[in-house]
């Protein structure tokens, strides 16, 4: 991989990374005004009936597992840019080829090669 697929590849990481940082703050700015008028006593929320009160808790458990997703993306992508960084970006960690661009292209963040990742997740139930 020459230096400019590197540089086009740490583009996308940052960009990625910006919009994740972005999501993750939408989703804790909005659970976190829920909560906060929850414990302000707003109890105009609580003459809902049961049903709604229930939607309301699994809209807030789906956000969180969400954000929570995002954070793990957003890990993958601060290690892809510190390999970049380490020169050490683009090798696949299982069994050490190269992982190829068009691979990288579309998951930048790839720590393994195509045929090394479907082992994974075919193997991944059996242990």
């Amino acid at each position: 991989m020459d230096k400019s697929e590197k540089l086009k590849l740490k583009k996308i990481l940052l960009q990625m990374r910006e919009g994740i940082i972005a999501k993750v703050k939408n989703i804790e700015n909005e659970n976190l005004h829920r909560l906060q008028k929850d414990v302000s006593g707003d109890l105009s929320g609580y003459g809902m009936h049961m049903a709604d009160v229930a939607s309301d808790n699994f809209e807030r458990e789906l956000l969180l597992g969400l954000a929570a997703n995002e954070r793990e993306l957003l890990y993958n992508i601060d290690n892809a840019l510190k390999r970049l960084k380490e020169r050490d970006f683009g090798k696949c960690e299982a069994c050490g080829k190269l992982i190829g661009i068009k691979r990288l292209s579309a998951v930048p963040y790839a720590v393994m090669c195509v045929a090394c990742q479907e082992f994974a997740e075919k193997n991944k139930g059996r242990s």
